[in-house]
């Protein structure tokens, strides 16, 4: 008897409810001989399982309650179940929530170690996060662009901000840990980031706080406070700070020069 050889296909749920996910990635689950999944709750869960008979939850394998363990220990044994049930020829489909390529790392590694191995797998986009802000938030990225960083990236790293652009910053409930053991951040934390920030931006300058609903009964949160308000807000793992543009945007005059334009042609 052959078996026939296993495939994997992860897929992005978006952010809300059935409402976000493209018919191909609900194709995909539907036909699937095993769907693991990664969602914010037992609502998304369940809806998965209405749509297939074999869905297995990944959110055991974080630590429990009272138990300290690293996420790398976490993704690791994440990626050897769903590798299992491709390496036994099953028709696997990863479900995550939101897009299953952007601050998912365990799609990542289970489609690179699954490639190196001989299988097919590949990636379906879904509704990000940073899509449904641009939506809720009314901000047309493209007017001015914008830069994105996971916070403890940026605070660990020598990036540096344009200020005439939108800045985002991800994870920002977890900013400065560096453990991969905690999922929360402290005011301490979160005034080095400020303070960081303040090289660029005004401390009285207006962000926002942003989460995209999970339910369509749900609202966007869009809370607008001072940047130096930050290390006393109220944060949770879904938060993403949005720093509007603090200076205009300098015309580069070298380049219209060369180019044949005037600044005034432009407005």
């Amino acid at each position: 008897m052959t078996i026939e050889k296993g495939t994997l296909v992860c897929v992005g749920t978006g952010l809300n409810l059935a409402g976000q996910i493209s018919v191909l990635s609900k194709s995909y689950i539907e036909h699937a001989d095993v769907v693991f999944s990664l969602v914010p709750d037992g609502f998304a869960q369940h809806w998965l399982e209405s749509l297939n008979q074999d869905v297995r939850s990944l959110q055991p394998y974080y630590a429990q309650e009272g138990e300290v363990k690293s996420r790398r220990d976490t993704y690791d044994q994440m990626v050897d179940a769903i590798l299992e049930q491709v390496r036994l020829g099953k028709q696997v489909v990863c479900a995550l929530y939101g897009h299953p390529g952007v601050f998912a790392c365990v799609s990542h590694f289970a489609i690179a170690q699954a490639r190196e191995e001989g299988y097919s797998a590949q990636m379906e986009p879904g509704i990000s996060a940073e899509a449904c802000l641009w939506a809720d938030v009314g901000i047309d990225p493209g007017a001015s662009g914008h830069q994105s960083f996971e916070a403890s990236q940026f605070m660990f790293y020598k990036h540096t901000p344009d200020p005439t652009t939108h800045l985002l910053l991800w994870q920002i409930g977890i900013a400065g840990e560096h453990t991969l053991t905690e999922f929360h951040t402290s005011s301490d934390r979160l005034q080095v980031l400020v303070e960081q920030l303040s090289e660029w931006y005004p401390l009285e300058h207006e962000i926002v706080l942003y989460e995209a609903p999970n339910l369509p009964t749900q609202s966007p949160r869009i809370e607008r406070v001072a940047l130096k308000q930050l290390p006393f807000a109220q944060l949770s793992s879904i938060t993403t700070l949005l720093i509007p543009p603090s200076r205009e945007l300098e015309f580069n005059h070298e380049i219209l020069a060369k180019l044949g334009i005037t600044a005034e042609e432009l407005g």
